[in-house]
């Protein structure tokens, strides 16, 4: 593809823009020099600090002795991103497909906004009267044919009446110079305007130092190098930059896609201090959020609902679901984050005069989808439960969940039913096994008793010799077991029935808070199986023989 047929581009730029972004958020008056560190090294200054010697580049001890008075801030990315969001969403209501480059750098095809407008001046001034609405009085507009060509344009501009030309490749001209804010280069005329631009431009600091001690020092030059041979030579990247330097860039302008607000709230004047009144006036809202929601094809699983009331008390909360929400289950939650367990008709302590619904998670609505045979069991299940919830509150109706932890009794979690269990910061389905994404230390491992006991019980335990065995500090038994009875003899009774022990295997120590001698303590495992055929965990603790769960 030729350059004449290359696509038209406009590039708006406005100069200095990491340092516009952290002046704007640190409230520092204009004329103070600055200078933004990333890394130890100054990545970007204000004109005041580069009329004093700073320059990019520079450790901070020299720019700091370069420039006595500099205020040095560090760098932040996405302080840069997220200023520039409220100039993108402007730009974008007077000219569509906005791309952006950098932050404080965006591209837009001229096609569109040059037969709009009626031509290529006409364009590039509405946009630059709006950036200098904005604040921006130094933003510039190049015009050309690719994006690359076009933001050099910008960057570089034209000298103003009466003043002198800018240096070649100077990229930033000094405080005070008057430069013409629109440059347009003609169709087909890039490579010709590129070419005596330093090679700097285009290559990276290993590809310009090495073309550099070849003689290649121009983008002319550069250029006029065979492609097929830089391309062996150098590689894809230099093959790459090459086509830019010749004004057959390849990059195609890709429009940003603005994230969609699905954040839906509703004012109350006067407060309503009631839940049903709240319920009833809350409808709309919420199919309104479930609506936005489905026209992007996507459904919420978690939500945040932030309710203010009229005494200044702002609560926000987010709930999880297991499918997704619904409208009802919505207005479900606001009613249990307000006043739990309570009745509908009852009275809130303070008027709500604000509610807003915010996504927190979002997924693809077909990952939701029933399958081949329906899911109607489950649904009857989780609608019926649901409206019991309704009537007993939130924590009225619970589940189970398998958390993080060590002993089975301290992996038993409840959850109200409609949470979602990977909401739980130990989960192990979420987040694997044995909870937070890695096993515990100490945790048992393989099949897991069917029966935990919620309280360890005592249960007797006897070796050879008639005593009960106990650990030594090797963490060793001092005794095979022999028998075995669920419960604990008491001195002076009968005593239980002893059963014999087929199979036992351990013991494995648990040692939990090693580092807190008031609160730590220690516990060894043991498995056993009886006569019976019943197989047990049993915990030996300073209490002795515990029984912690049953392999039923």
């Amino acid at each position: 593809m030729s350059a004449v047929n290359r696509e038209r581009t406009i590039v708006l730029w406005c100069p200095d823009w990491p340092v516009l972004a952290a002046r704007s958020a640190t409230q520092l008056p204009t004329g103070i020099p600055l200078a933004l560190i990333d890394r130890g090294m100054v990545f970007a200054c204000s004109p005041e600090a580069r009329h004093l010697g700073v320059r990019r580049g520079l450790t901070v001890r020299e720019a700091q002795f370069r420039c006595t008075d500099l205020v040095v801030l560090a760098y932040d990315p996405a302080l840069d991103r997220r200023a520039f969001d409220p100039i993108l969403d402007g730009l974008e209501e007077i000219t569509p497909g906005v791309a952006v480059l950098r932050p404080g750098t965006c591209a837009i095809r001229a096609r569109g906004p040059v037969r709009y407008y009626g031509g290529e001046p006409a364009a590039a001034q509405a946009m630059l009267d709006y950036l200098h609405g904005a604040g921006l009085t130094e933003a510039r507009v190049g015009i050309a044919d690719g994006p690359f060509a076009a933001e050099q344009a910008a960057r570089r501009g034209l000298p103003g009446p009466g003043t002198a030309p800018t240096v070649t490749g100077r990229l930033e001209p000094d405080p005070g110079e008057r430069i013409q804010r629109v440059r347009i280069v003609p169709a087909g005329e890039s490579a010709a305007f590129l070419a005596p631009l330093p090679v700097s431009a285009v290559a990276e600091a290993g590809l310009g130092t090495l073309l550099a001690r070849l003689g290649v020092h121009t983008l002319g030059q550069f250029a006029a190098l065979p492609a097929q041979d830089v391309h062996r030579r150098f590689g894809a990247a230099a093959a790459q930059a090459h086509a830019r330097a010749s004004g057959r860039e390849h990059e195609e302008i890709v429009p940003r896609t603005p994230t969609p607000v699905f954040d839906r709230g509703q004012d109350f004047e006067p407060a309503l201090d009631r839940i049903d009144q709240l319920a009833f006036a809350l409808r709309s809202t919420a199919d309104a959020f479930v609506q936005a929601l489905r026209e992007r094809t996507v459904v919420c699983t978690a939500v945040s609902i932030l309710v203010s009331t009229e005494d200044s008390l702002l609560t926000e909360r987010t709930w999880r679901h297991p499918r997704w929400f619904t409208a009802s289950d919505l207005i479900d939650r606001v009613r249990w984050q307000l006043q739990g367990d309570g009745r509908a008709d009852s009275g809130l302590r303070a008027g709500v005069v604000r509610v807003v619904f915010s996504p927190d998670q979002v997924d693809a609505v077909a990952n939701h989808e029933d399958g081949l045979w329906g899911s109607g069991p489950d649904e009857r299940i989780h609608h019926a439960l649901t409206r019991v919830q309704g009537l007993v509150g939130h924590a009225g109706v619970l589940t189970v969940a398998i958390d993080g932890g060590r002993l089975l009794a301290d992996r038993q979690r409840w959850l109200p039913w409609g949470d979602d269990p990977a909401g739980s910061t130990g989960n192990v389905s979420a987040r694997g096994p044995g909870g937070f994404g890695r096993p515990w230390a100490g945790s048992l491992g393989g099949l897991l008793p069917a029966t935990v006991f919620r309280t360890a019980h005592p249960v007797t335990l006897v070796a050879d010799d008639g005593r009960s065995p106990g650990v030594d500090e090797r963490g060793t038994l001092d005794g095979e077991p022999r028998r075995f009875a669920p419960e604990r003899s008491v001195a002076g009774s009968a005593g239980p029935d002893l059963r014999p022990v087929l199979a036992w295997a351990g013991p494995w120590p648990v040692l939990e808070r090693w580092w807190d001698t008031a609160a730590g303590r220690a516990v060894h495992r043991l498995q056993i199986v009886d006569e019976g055929g019943d197989a047990w965990l049993l915990a030996l603790d300073d209490d002795g023989w515990r029984a912690e769960a049953r392999y039923d």
